[in-house]
Protein backbone atom coordinates (compact mmCIF):
# COMPACT_ATOMS: atom_id res chain seq x y z
CA UNK A 1 0.00 0.00 0.00
CA UNK A 2 1.45 3.41 -0.92
CA UNK A 3 2.53 5.61 1.95
CA UNK A 4 0.06 8.13 3.27
CA UNK A 5 1.60 11.57 3.49
CA UNK A 6 0.17 14.44 5.51
CA UNK A 7 -0.24 17.94 4.10
CA UNK A 8 2.96 19.93 4.53
CA UNK A 9 2.98 22.35 7.42
CA UNK A 10 3.23 26.00 6.38
CA UNK A 11 5.45 28.36 8.30
CA UNK A 12 3.53 31.67 8.69
CA UNK A 13 6.84 33.54 8.45
CA UNK A 14 7.02 32.48 4.80
CA UNK A 15 3.78 34.00 3.62
CA UNK A 16 2.84 33.10 0.06
CA UNK A 17 0.34 35.92 -0.46
CA UNK A 18 1.43 38.67 -2.88
CA UNK A 19 2.20 42.15 -1.60
CA UNK A 20 2.64 45.14 -3.87
CA UNK A 21 6.09 46.72 -3.69
CA UNK A 22 8.49 48.73 -5.84
CA UNK A 23 11.28 46.46 -7.04
CA UNK A 24 14.92 47.48 -6.43
CA UNK A 25 15.74 48.08 -10.10
CA UNK A 26 12.74 50.35 -10.66
CA UNK A 27 13.44 52.16 -7.39
CA UNK A 28 16.98 52.82 -8.56
CA UNK A 29 15.71 54.16 -11.89
CA UNK A 30 13.30 56.51 -10.13
CA UNK A 31 16.09 57.79 -7.85
CA UNK A 32 18.32 58.43 -10.86
CA UNK A 33 15.54 60.24 -12.72
CA UNK A 34 14.86 62.59 -9.82
CA UNK A 35 17.90 64.70 -10.63
CA UNK A 36 18.12 64.12 -14.40
CA UNK A 37 17.44 66.57 -17.22
CA UNK A 38 15.47 65.53 -20.31
CA UNK A 39 18.48 64.21 -22.19
CA UNK A 40 19.69 62.21 -19.22
CA UNK A 41 16.15 60.99 -18.55
CA UNK A 42 15.88 59.50 -22.05
CA UNK A 43 19.28 57.85 -21.71
CA UNK A 44 18.36 56.30 -18.36
CA UNK A 45 15.10 54.90 -19.74
CA UNK A 46 16.90 53.47 -22.79
CA UNK A 47 19.49 51.81 -20.54
CA UNK A 48 16.76 50.41 -18.33
CA UNK A 49 14.98 48.81 -21.29
CA UNK A 50 18.23 47.41 -22.69
CA UNK A 51 18.85 45.74 -19.35
CA UNK A 52 15.28 44.41 -19.14
CA UNK A 53 15.49 42.96 -22.64
CA UNK A 54 18.78 41.25 -21.80
CA UNK A 55 17.47 39.79 -18.54
CA UNK A 56 13.95 38.99 -19.71
CA UNK A 57 10.82 39.82 -17.79
CA UNK A 58 9.42 39.86 -15.24
CA UNK A 59 12.46 41.11 -13.35
CA UNK A 60 13.20 38.80 -10.41
CA UNK A 61 15.33 40.34 -7.67
CA UNK A 62 16.44 39.30 -4.22
CA UNK A 63 15.10 41.16 -1.21
CA UNK A 64 17.39 42.15 1.61
CA UNK A 65 16.79 40.03 4.74
CA UNK A 66 14.10 37.97 2.95
CA UNK A 67 15.83 34.99 1.31
CA UNK A 68 12.52 33.15 1.00
CA UNK A 69 10.94 35.85 -1.16
CA UNK A 70 11.66 37.76 -4.33
CA UNK A 71 10.65 41.09 -5.82
CA UNK A 72 8.93 40.27 -9.12
CA UNK A 73 8.47 43.29 -11.41
CA UNK A 74 6.20 43.12 -14.44
CA UNK A 75 7.05 45.69 -17.13
CA UNK A 76 5.35 47.21 -20.15
CA UNK A 77 6.86 49.66 -22.62
CA UNK A 78 4.19 52.23 -23.34
CA UNK A 79 3.85 55.05 -25.83
CA UNK A 80 1.99 58.33 -26.02
CA UNK A 81 -1.42 56.68 -26.47
CA UNK A 82 -1.05 54.33 -23.48
CA UNK A 83 -3.68 55.23 -20.86
CA UNK A 84 -3.24 52.32 -18.47
CA UNK A 85 -1.79 48.81 -18.44
CA UNK A 86 -3.42 45.80 -16.76
CA UNK A 87 -1.66 42.71 -15.43
CA UNK A 88 -3.84 39.63 -15.75
CA UNK A 89 -1.98 37.07 -13.62
CA UNK A 90 -3.32 33.68 -12.64
CA UNK A 91 -4.86 33.97 -9.15
CA UNK A 92 -2.48 36.64 -7.79
CA UNK A 93 -4.84 39.51 -8.57
CA UNK A 94 -8.38 40.26 -7.42
CA UNK A 95 -10.77 39.78 -10.35
CA UNK A 96 -13.39 41.79 -8.48
CA UNK A 97 -10.98 44.73 -8.09
CA UNK A 98 -8.95 44.85 -11.30
CA UNK A 99 -7.71 48.38 -10.56
CA UNK A 100 -5.39 46.75 -8.02
CA UNK A 101 -3.60 45.03 -10.92
CA UNK A 102 -2.85 48.19 -12.90
CA UNK A 103 0.76 49.03 -13.62
CA UNK A 104 2.16 52.42 -12.63
CA UNK A 105 4.06 54.69 -14.97
CA UNK A 106 7.49 55.98 -14.02
CA UNK A 107 6.89 59.72 -14.55
CA UNK A 108 8.40 61.18 -17.68
CA UNK A 109 9.27 57.78 -19.22
CA UNK A 110 7.72 54.96 -21.22
CA UNK A 111 8.27 52.55 -18.31
CA UNK A 112 5.16 51.00 -16.76
CA UNK A 113 5.71 48.67 -13.81
CA UNK A 114 4.01 46.56 -11.16
CA UNK A 115 6.13 44.93 -8.45
CA UNK A 116 5.02 42.07 -6.21
CA UNK A 117 6.68 40.44 -3.26
CA UNK A 118 6.22 36.70 -3.86
CA UNK A 119 7.46 33.63 -2.09
CA UNK A 120 10.45 32.24 -3.96
CA UNK A 121 8.77 28.93 -4.89
CA UNK A 122 6.02 30.59 -6.95
CA UNK A 123 5.25 29.59 -10.53
CA UNK A 124 2.48 31.08 -12.64
CA UNK A 125 1.19 32.37 -15.94
CA UNK A 126 0.09 35.86 -16.87
CA UNK A 127 -0.91 38.16 -19.72
CA UNK A 128 -0.97 41.94 -20.11
CA UNK A 129 -3.25 44.44 -21.80
CA UNK A 130 -2.69 48.10 -22.62
CA UNK A 131 -5.57 50.58 -22.78
CA UNK A 132 -5.05 52.95 -25.72
CA UNK A 133 -8.59 54.32 -25.85
CA UNK A 134 -8.91 58.03 -26.75
CA UNK A 135 -10.52 58.90 -23.43
CA UNK A 136 -8.90 58.73 -20.04
CA UNK A 137 -10.00 56.05 -17.57
CA UNK A 138 -13.30 56.71 -15.76
CA UNK A 139 -13.15 57.97 -12.20
CA UNK A 140 -16.07 55.91 -10.94
CA UNK A 141 -14.81 52.56 -9.55
CA UNK A 142 -17.67 50.56 -11.04
CA UNK A 143 -17.16 52.02 -14.51
CA UNK A 144 -13.42 51.46 -14.26
CA UNK A 145 -13.96 47.82 -13.28
CA UNK A 146 -16.23 47.34 -16.28
CA UNK A 147 -13.65 48.90 -18.61
CA UNK A 148 -10.83 46.77 -17.25
CA UNK A 149 -12.92 43.62 -17.49
CA UNK A 150 -13.47 44.33 -21.18
CA UNK A 151 -9.75 45.00 -21.54
CA UNK A 152 -8.86 41.50 -20.34
CA UNK A 153 -10.27 40.12 -23.60
CA UNK A 154 -7.33 41.75 -25.37
CA UNK A 155 -4.67 40.52 -22.94
CA UNK A 156 -1.57 39.13 -24.66
CA UNK A 157 1.73 37.55 -23.64
CA UNK A 158 4.58 39.67 -22.35
CA UNK A 159 6.74 40.63 -25.37
CA UNK A 160 9.93 40.51 -23.26
CA UNK A 161 9.30 37.04 -21.81
CA UNK A 162 10.37 34.14 -24.08
CA UNK A 163 8.48 31.53 -22.02
CA UNK A 164 4.86 31.00 -23.02
CA UNK A 165 2.02 28.56 -22.57
CA UNK A 166 -1.13 27.95 -24.66
CA UNK A 167 -4.34 29.02 -22.94
CA UNK A 168 -7.51 26.96 -22.54
CA UNK A 169 -10.05 28.75 -24.71
CA UNK A 170 -8.20 31.79 -26.08
CA UNK A 171 -5.98 31.99 -29.18
CA UNK A 172 -3.56 34.23 -27.26
CA UNK A 173 -0.94 32.38 -25.24
CA UNK A 174 0.17 33.33 -21.72
CA UNK A 175 3.64 34.11 -20.43
CA UNK A 176 5.14 31.96 -17.66
CA UNK A 177 7.53 32.78 -14.83
CA UNK A 178 9.12 30.47 -12.28
CA UNK A 179 10.91 31.71 -9.20
CA UNK A 180 14.18 30.06 -8.09
CA UNK A 181 12.70 27.72 -5.48
CA UNK A 182 9.71 26.56 -7.55
CA UNK A 183 9.47 22.78 -8.08
CA UNK A 184 11.71 21.54 -10.88
CA UNK A 185 10.02 20.37 -14.09
CA UNK A 186 12.86 18.40 -15.69
CA UNK A 187 10.55 16.46 -18.01
CA UNK A 188 8.57 19.36 -19.44
CA UNK A 189 9.15 20.18 -23.10
CA UNK A 190 10.66 18.22 -25.94
CA UNK A 191 14.01 16.48 -25.48
CA UNK A 192 15.91 15.92 -28.71
CA UNK A 193 17.55 12.49 -28.35
CA UNK A 194 14.70 10.72 -26.53
CA UNK A 195 12.79 7.96 -28.38
CA UNK A 196 9.36 9.31 -29.26
CA UNK A 197 6.07 7.66 -28.60
CA UNK A 198 3.16 7.92 -30.99
CA UNK A 199 0.24 10.30 -30.52
CA UNK A 200 -2.91 9.75 -32.58
CA UNK A 201 -6.39 11.19 -32.54
CA UNK A 202 -9.32 8.80 -32.94
CA UNK A 203 -13.08 9.11 -33.22
CA UNK A 204 -14.45 6.87 -30.47
CA UNK A 205 -18.09 5.72 -30.31
CA UNK A 206 -19.68 7.28 -27.23
CA UNK A 207 -23.34 6.23 -26.89
CA UNK A 208 -23.35 7.38 -23.26
CA UNK A 209 -22.61 10.92 -24.48
CA UNK A 210 -25.05 10.80 -27.38
CA UNK A 211 -22.50 10.54 -30.18
CA UNK A 212 -18.80 10.06 -30.87
CA UNK A 213 -15.87 11.69 -29.11
CA UNK A 214 -12.45 12.64 -30.43
CA UNK A 215 -9.83 11.04 -28.20
CA UNK A 216 -6.06 11.36 -28.14
CA UNK A 217 -4.12 8.10 -27.75
CA UNK A 218 -0.50 7.95 -26.66
CA UNK A 219 1.59 4.79 -27.08
CA UNK A 220 5.17 4.55 -25.78
CA UNK A 221 8.05 4.00 -28.22
CA UNK A 222 8.46 0.21 -27.91
CA UNK A 223 4.76 -0.46 -28.35
CA UNK A 224 3.95 1.67 -31.33
CA UNK A 225 6.57 -0.42 -33.19
CA UNK A 226 5.00 -3.75 -32.26
CA UNK A 227 5.29 -4.38 -28.51
CA UNK A 228 2.74 -6.79 -27.01
CA UNK A 229 3.24 -6.50 -23.23
CA UNK A 230 0.02 -5.21 -21.61
CA UNK A 231 0.49 -1.56 -20.76
CA UNK A 232 -0.62 0.42 -17.72
CA UNK A 233 -3.28 2.96 -18.66
CA UNK A 234 -3.82 6.63 -17.89
CA UNK A 235 -7.27 8.05 -18.66
CA UNK A 236 -6.88 11.84 -18.76
CA UNK A 237 -9.53 14.55 -19.21
CA UNK A 238 -9.05 17.49 -21.58
CA UNK A 239 -7.02 15.70 -24.23
CA UNK A 240 -7.40 18.66 -26.59
CA UNK A 241 -5.36 20.71 -24.12
CA UNK A 242 -2.81 18.15 -22.94
CA UNK A 243 -2.01 16.71 -26.36
CA UNK A 244 -3.49 19.23 -28.77
CA UNK A 245 -1.75 22.26 -27.24
CA UNK A 246 0.70 21.30 -24.48
CA UNK A 247 2.50 18.41 -26.18
CA UNK A 248 2.28 16.20 -23.10
CA UNK A 249 3.58 13.29 -25.16
CA UNK A 250 7.08 14.82 -25.01
CA UNK A 251 6.91 14.81 -21.21
CA UNK A 252 5.87 11.15 -21.21
CA UNK A 253 8.69 10.31 -23.64
CA UNK A 254 11.25 11.88 -21.28
CA UNK A 255 9.82 10.21 -18.15
CA UNK A 256 9.87 6.79 -19.84
CA UNK A 257 13.35 7.29 -21.31
CA UNK A 258 14.72 8.19 -17.87
CA UNK A 259 13.17 5.06 -16.37
CA UNK A 260 11.14 7.21 -14.00
CA UNK A 261 7.81 6.06 -15.42
CA UNK A 262 7.08 2.65 -16.95
CA UNK A 263 5.89 2.55 -20.56
CA UNK A 264 2.17 3.33 -20.46
CA UNK A 265 -0.74 4.16 -22.73
CA UNK A 266 -2.84 7.31 -22.40
CA UNK A 267 -6.46 7.79 -23.46
CA UNK A 268 -7.42 11.47 -23.40
CA UNK A 269 -10.88 12.48 -24.70
CA UNK A 270 -11.45 16.04 -25.92
CA UNK A 271 -13.41 18.51 -23.82
CA UNK A 272 -14.90 19.94 -27.08
CA UNK A 273 -15.92 23.39 -25.75
CA UNK A 274 -16.90 25.21 -22.55
CA UNK A 275 -20.55 24.22 -22.72
CA UNK A 276 -19.83 20.54 -23.36
CA UNK A 277 -17.18 20.44 -20.69
CA UNK A 278 -19.54 21.89 -18.08
CA UNK A 279 -22.33 19.54 -19.12
CA UNK A 280 -20.19 16.37 -19.01
CA UNK A 281 -17.44 16.75 -16.42
CA UNK A 282 -17.91 16.70 -12.67
CA UNK A 283 -19.69 13.84 -10.91
CA UNK A 284 -21.56 12.73 -14.03
CA UNK A 285 -22.53 9.08 -14.39
CA UNK A 286 -22.80 9.34 -18.17
CA UNK A 287 -19.21 10.48 -18.61
CA UNK A 288 -17.85 7.87 -16.20
CA UNK A 289 -19.83 5.24 -18.13
CA UNK A 290 -18.21 6.47 -21.34
CA UNK A 291 -14.74 6.15 -19.81
CA UNK A 292 -15.28 2.76 -18.15
CA UNK A 293 -17.66 0.97 -20.51
CA UNK A 294 -16.93 2.48 -23.92
CA UNK A 295 -13.51 4.12 -24.11
CA UNK A 296 -11.49 1.49 -22.21
CA UNK A 297 -13.09 -1.48 -24.06
CA UNK A 298 -12.65 0.32 -27.41
CA UNK A 299 -8.95 0.80 -26.67
CA UNK A 300 -8.45 -2.71 -25.27
CA UNK A 301 -9.81 -4.14 -28.52
CA UNK A 302 -7.06 -2.40 -30.49
CA UNK A 303 -4.11 -2.04 -28.13
CA UNK A 304 -2.20 -4.22 -25.65
CA UNK A 305 -3.68 -2.67 -22.49
CA UNK A 306 -4.02 -3.96 -18.97
CA UNK A 307 -7.45 -4.51 -17.48
CA UNK A 308 -6.02 -4.44 -13.94
CA UNK A 309 -7.46 -1.47 -11.97
CA UNK A 310 -4.25 -1.43 -9.88
CA UNK A 311 -2.42 -0.36 -13.05
CA UNK A 312 -5.08 2.09 -14.26
CA UNK A 313 -5.10 5.80 -13.31
CA UNK A 314 -7.87 8.29 -14.04
CA UNK A 315 -6.77 11.92 -13.84
CA UNK A 316 -8.02 15.43 -14.45
CA UNK A 317 -7.90 19.07 -13.46
CA UNK A 318 -10.64 21.29 -12.02
CA UNK A 319 -13.96 19.76 -13.13
CA UNK A 320 -11.91 16.96 -14.67
CA UNK A 321 -10.48 16.30 -11.22
CA UNK A 322 -14.01 15.80 -9.91
CA UNK A 323 -14.57 13.36 -12.78
CA UNK A 324 -11.43 11.45 -11.77
CA UNK A 325 -12.44 11.27 -8.10
CA UNK A 326 -16.00 10.30 -8.96
CA UNK A 327 -14.82 7.59 -11.35
CA UNK A 328 -12.71 6.09 -8.58
CA UNK A 329 -15.66 6.33 -6.22
CA UNK A 330 -18.29 4.66 -8.44
CA UNK A 331 -16.09 2.38 -10.58
CA UNK A 332 -13.10 1.25 -8.49
CA UNK A 333 -13.12 -2.10 -10.29
CA UNK A 334 -11.98 -0.18 -13.42
CA UNK A 335 -10.00 2.70 -11.91
CA UNK A 336 -7.71 1.79 -9.04
CA UNK A 337 -6.06 5.22 -8.82
CA UNK A 338 -7.47 8.75 -9.05
CA UNK A 339 -5.20 11.76 -9.60
CA UNK A 340 -7.08 15.01 -8.96
CA UNK A 341 -5.50 18.42 -9.53
CA UNK A 342 -7.24 21.51 -8.19
CA UNK A 343 -10.55 19.66 -7.80
CA UNK A 344 -13.64 21.85 -8.13
CA UNK A 345 -15.17 20.53 -4.92
CA UNK A 346 -17.75 23.30 -4.97
CA UNK A 347 -19.45 21.24 -7.70
CA UNK A 348 -22.61 19.38 -6.81
CA UNK A 349 -25.44 17.85 -8.85
CA UNK A 350 -28.16 20.18 -10.07
CA UNK A 351 -26.08 23.33 -10.50
CA UNK A 352 -27.31 25.54 -13.36
CA UNK A 353 -25.08 26.54 -16.25
CA UNK A 354 -22.11 28.33 -14.75
CA UNK A 355 -21.94 31.99 -15.77
CA UNK A 356 -20.61 33.81 -12.72
CA UNK A 357 -18.72 33.25 -9.47
CA UNK A 358 -18.37 29.72 -8.15
CA UNK A 359 -21.33 28.74 -5.95
CA UNK A 360 -20.60 28.69 -2.20
CA UNK A 361 -20.25 25.44 -0.29
CA UNK A 362 -22.30 25.14 2.86
CA UNK A 363 -21.02 22.44 5.16
CA UNK A 364 -19.21 19.42 3.72
CA UNK A 365 -18.58 19.45 -0.06
CA UNK A 366 -20.85 17.04 -1.92
CA UNK A 367 -18.13 14.67 -3.13
CA UNK A 368 -16.45 14.58 0.28
CA UNK A 369 -19.73 13.41 1.79
CA UNK A 370 -20.00 10.68 -0.87
CA UNK A 371 -16.63 9.20 0.11
CA UNK A 372 -17.28 9.41 3.84
CA UNK A 373 -20.81 8.02 3.63
CA UNK A 374 -19.87 4.54 2.35
CA UNK A 375 -17.33 1.82 3.04
CA UNK A 376 -13.83 2.53 1.78
CA UNK A 377 -13.36 1.86 -1.93
CA UNK A 378 -10.25 0.01 -3.18
CA UNK A 379 -8.79 3.14 -4.77
CA UNK A 380 -5.64 5.19 -4.19
CA UNK A 381 -5.97 8.99 -4.40
CA UNK A 382 -3.44 11.74 -5.07
CA UNK A 383 -4.46 15.39 -4.68
CA UNK A 384 -2.76 18.58 -5.90
CA UNK A 385 -3.96 22.12 -5.21
CA UNK A 386 -2.49 25.60 -5.58
CA UNK A 387 -2.11 27.84 -2.55
CA UNK A 388 -3.63 30.75 -4.51
CA UNK A 389 -6.88 28.90 -5.27
CA UNK A 390 -8.88 30.34 -2.39
CA UNK A 391 -11.56 28.10 -0.93
CA UNK A 392 -10.44 25.22 -3.15
CA UNK A 393 -7.47 24.80 -0.79
CA UNK A 394 -9.77 24.36 2.21
CA UNK A 395 -11.99 21.97 0.27
CA UNK A 396 -8.99 19.89 -0.85
CA UNK A 397 -7.64 19.73 2.68
CA UNK A 398 -11.07 18.61 3.88
CA UNK A 399 -11.14 15.85 1.27
CA UNK A 400 -7.62 14.73 2.19
CA UNK A 401 -8.49 14.62 5.89
CA UNK A 402 -11.72 12.70 5.22
CA UNK A 403 -9.98 10.14 3.02
CA UNK A 404 -7.11 9.78 5.47
CA UNK A 405 -9.49 9.24 8.36
CA UNK A 406 -11.38 6.65 6.32
CA UNK A 407 -8.17 4.71 5.72
CA UNK A 408 -7.63 5.49 2.04
CA UNK A 409 -4.10 5.42 0.64
CA UNK A 410 -4.02 9.14 -0.12
CA UNK A 411 -1.25 11.64 -0.81
CA UNK A 412 -1.55 15.40 -0.94
CA UNK A 413 0.52 18.22 -2.40
CA UNK A 414 0.15 21.98 -2.21
CA UNK A 415 2.06 24.02 -4.80
CA UNK A 416 2.64 27.77 -4.72
CA UNK A 417 0.59 28.79 -7.72
CA UNK A 418 -2.92 29.11 -9.08
CA UNK A 419 -5.46 27.27 -11.22
CA UNK A 420 -2.82 26.93 -13.84
CA UNK A 421 -1.45 24.52 -16.44
CA UNK A 422 1.96 26.07 -15.73
CA UNK A 423 1.78 24.30 -12.35
CA UNK A 424 -0.34 21.29 -13.29
CA UNK A 425 2.10 20.12 -15.97
CA UNK A 426 4.96 19.34 -13.62
CA UNK A 427 2.67 18.20 -10.80
CA UNK A 428 0.90 15.76 -13.15
CA UNK A 429 4.25 14.20 -14.07
CA UNK A 430 5.17 13.92 -10.38
CA UNK A 431 1.78 12.44 -9.51
CA UNK A 432 2.03 9.79 -12.23
CA UNK A 433 5.46 8.80 -10.99
CA UNK A 434 4.04 8.51 -7.47
CA UNK A 435 1.12 6.32 -8.58
CA UNK A 436 2.71 4.21 -11.31
CA UNK A 437 6.31 4.04 -10.13
CA UNK A 438 8.80 2.43 -12.45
Amino acid sequence: MPAISAPPLRDPRHDFRPARITGPRVARLMAQLAEADDTRRDALAQAFWAEAEALGTPLVEELEDEPGHRAVTFLWRGHRATRQVLLSANRIGDREHLAGSLLERVPGTDVWHLGLRLRADHRGSYRMAADVSPKGPPAHPGELQQLLRSLTVHAAPDPLNPLSLPTRWSPASASVFSLPHSPAQPWAGQRGAVPAGRVERHRVPAPSLGGDRDTWVYLPPAHHTGGTTPLPVLVLSDGDMWFGKLGFGHTLDALIADGTLPPLAVLAPDAVDRHTRWRELGGRNAFVAFLADELLPWAAGRLPLTTDPRRTVVAGQSLGAITALYAGYVRPERFGHALAQSPSLWWRPGLPALSGPKPPVFGIPWLVSRFTGVERRPVTVHLDVGLHEGSMVDHSRALYEALHKKGYPVTYNEFNGGHDYACWHGALADGLVRLFGA
